[in-house]
């Protein structure tokens, strides 16, 4: 866990925020008023991935920044089960905590799963969706594709023998993941950068969530929601929605994220940001914030 107010030389300047309702010091960044947009984070990352959004978005909106369990500076307790489950009913626990409603998600990685299993179970309170290089469970059917998905550099990796050893030091090896994923834009790379992203991870015991959260789909264990309502679904199909994929994804394959994205939301906008890899929120920061302000200002 980071020490509350570490800043990274001044690169994560968010006053820190800590709640206890999920049954764990969970922490989160909540900066500016109106209506919130909620930015979850996936793997094995944490909120410092939103760093360049939060100050931009939060001039005009309530801008929430959680740090899953297990990641950023939440702490990691060694008695609970690290599955997309227990990350859901944490960031229910939040979200109730801080009441939020009219919520625009912005969600990428694991935050697709996260936030389609949000959009299930209690869609009056989720007001649009932005997606970024992820599948918005259990809004798609990810069956068909599951074999091409094992294909990607990412989980061919999961399946490896070197999961173990490699993501148990993501102290020395955050940067290599990073890459391994897709992460194109080497050229801002600083130490900070470096050190921030490593900082979660100083021990083995300390990288469970990173560990635990690939197994997920690798082992099948992830799909613990019943098919939404026909109702639900129709909720769902009716909200606004907004797909960017970096194109160079070496995680979740880009064909794949736009036709999931199709199957979820039907004939909303797709931008394909051909630069831009599995972290377009490094690759493209400024796209991005760009994309999210214009969509949200549409209502």
């Amino acid at each position: 866990m980071i020490d509350a107010n570490e800043t990274f030389n001044g690169t994560w300047p968010f006053k820190p925020h800590f709640t206890d309702a999920p049954g764990f010091r969970m922490h989160y960044v909540d900066e500016g008023q109106g209506e919130p947009i909620l930015c979850i984070h996936g793997e094995p990352m944490w909120g410092y991935l939103y760093r360049k959004f939060i100050g931009p978005l939060s001039r005009t909106n309530r801008v929430v920044v959680p740090d899953h369990m297990g990641f950023g500076k939440s702490q990691t307790p060694q008695d609970r089960t690290y599955t997309l489950k227990t990350h859901v009913e944490n960031l229910t626990a939040l979200i109730d905590e801080l009441k939020l409603q009219d919520i625009t998600l912005v969600i990428q990685d694991w935050g697709g799963p996260m936030g389609g299993a949000l959009l299930a179970t209690m869609p009056d309170r989720i007001k649009r969706v932005f997606v970024m290089n992820t599948v918005v469970y259990p809004f798609c059917d990810i069956t068909p594709h599951f074999e091409a998905f094992m294909q990607s550099d990412w989980f061919r990796f999961i399946n490896s023998e070197a999961r173990e050893p490699v993501l148990r030091n993501l102290g020395h090896t955050a940067l290599s993941v990073l890459k391994l994923m897709g992460f194109q834009d080497g050229a801002n790379v600083t130490d900070d950068f470096v050190r921030a992203y490593s900082a979660p991870f100083q021990t083995p015991e300390e990288c469970i969530g990173a560990v635990e959260f690939p197994l997920d789909i690798a082992t099948g264990r992830f799909p613990y929601l019943d098919p939404p309502s026909d109702e639900v679904v129709k909720k769902v199909r009716a909200k606004p929605a907004m797909l960017a994929n970096g194109m160079k994804d070496r995680a979740v394959p880009p064909d794949i994220s736009i036709a999931m994205f199709r199957q979820a939301f039907g004939d909303q906008p797709v931008v394909e940001l051909p630069n831009a890899g599995h972290f377009c929120q490094e690759d493209a920061p400024e796209t991005l914030v760009a994309l999210i302000q214009a969509f949200v200002q549409r209502g």
